[in-house]
């Protein structure tokens, strides 16, 4: 019903903002996905968002990306997990780690966050796997490289980068750019150095 808000941003908290669009402002759930990618208050903002609506409330949430947006959509189709569990989600690990956790059959990570339990991250795994891998390759991406060892590639890196000062995001995006693009045939110094440039 509402794709998306464009206004000023009032007020930015980890779990919601403000957001005044001609005079109204609208209350929206977010993760800290979408938070730490916002820069400060009264800027002006686009975030696509999705109504939820239940018998006692409607309630909006919102992200700064599409695609964290359809993976929400993707996670809140499956059993047992409600909006505010696919928010809890988002904020504990990254879309591309809940991608390449989903797509790689690892239950540990997806069990790891807060109120996913054995069961539930299963049932995601068997229900989003197959969606997932069909949406990564019409983008393009071979889910192979989602392969175990090039998560441990990616976490080492990743640490590498954030320990040099570079934010979390910015270093997944470089990252997973030229992941794609080598295939996952690349050594860890040569990731840190493409990802650096």
């Amino acid at each position: 019903m509402i794709a998306f808000l464009s206004g000023r941003l009032l007020v930015k908290e980890p779990t919601h903002l403000i957001i005044d669009v001609s005079g109204v402002g609208y209350l929206v759930k977010i993760s800290l996905q979408t938070f730490s990618s916002l820069e400060v208050k009264d800027e002006h903002i686009k975030i696509h968002t999705l109504l939820i609506v239940k018998e006692d409330s409607h309630t909006l949430y919102g992200f700064s990306k599409l695609d964290e947006k359809q993976l929400f959509e993707h996670l809140i189709s499956v059993s047992g997990i409600g909006p505010n569990t696919a928010i809890v989600m988002l904020s504990s690990l990254s879309s591309g780690e809940i991608v390449q956790a989903l797509v790689s059959e690892d239950v540990k990570t997806i069990q790891s966050i807060k109120g996913i339990g054995a069961k539930t991250a299963q049932r995601a795994i068997i229900e989003l796997k197959d969606k997932l891998k069909k949406e990564l390759i019409s983008d393009g991406v071979n889910p192979t490289v989602f392969a175990s060892q090039d998560l441990n590639l990616r976490g080492e890196a990743l640490t590498a980068l954030t320990t040099l000062g570079i934010p979390k995001n910015t270093a997944e995006k470089s990252i997973d750019v030229i992941l794609r693009r080598s295939g996952g045939d690349i050594s860890l110094e040569e990731l840190i150095k493409l990802a650096l440039r």
